[in-house]
């Protein structure tokens, strides 16, 4: 058998900056689709998890103001407890319709009082440097123990703020989550505490 030659000249190829273009744009195409399911993948995870909202009122000063936003973890308090201090968002106890937030200063089994403004934990002075002196009252009321289950909760801006004193402690199933940090207005971003 015999073997034939055929030169190069006969088959043209196409000259190697269109195979480059072609190869570029296939990989780009891919890139950018790998990219757009990147964010729909973590755009997805991010509302399983967390939650935006927007406050309302001026019952959280100085730390919030009224009409900035904020994201919530939904899903803290599956795998970690309610702390002291926490900053949680709940349904309100006498509309669940409607969402709260305020700040935990008592959890179950604590007897809560308030003296001159000042809040006393099972009978110590509680220590709260996120409220300013302005915004602490100078309110006073009889200890209340806080019920199994149940978290007793102030507004940072004490004099404007309603809650467990007026209303009472919040149940542990209206509880839906804990602020985490605020994004919006880009100046007052950041974590919250």
């Amino acid at each position: 058998m015999q073997e034939i030659h055929i030169p190069d000249k006969c088959f043209p190829r196409a000259p190697a900056d269109s195979s480059r273009r072609r190869r570029t744009f296939l990989e780009s195409r891919f890139w950018l689709r790998d990219m757009v399911l990147a964010s729909v993948l973590a755009s997805t995870l991010f509302l399983l998890f967390y939650q935006p909202v927007q406050v309302e009122g001026t019952s959280m000063l100085p730390v919030l103001k009224s009409h900035e936003r904020i994201v919530v973890n939904r899903l803290a308090y599956d795998v970690e407890s309610i702390q002291r201090g926490d900053i949680i968002v709940f349904h309100y106890p006498l509309d669940p319709a409607q969402s709260f937030i305020k700040r935990v200063v008592g959890l179950p089994g604590d007897w809560i009082s308030l003296r001159d403004g000042q809040v006393y934990v099972n009978g110590g002075r509680l220590r709260e440097p996120y409220i300013l002196p302005a915004y602490m009252g100078d309110e006073t009321r009889a200890p209340v123990h806080v019920a199994a289950n149940h978290y007793y909760v102030l507004g940072d801006h004490r004099d404007f703020s309603n809650d467990s004193r007026e209303w009472g402690q919040v149940a542990r199933k209206y509880i839906y989550g804990r602020a985490v940090f605020a994004y919006w207005p880009p100046a007052d971003a950041g974590l919250l505490r």
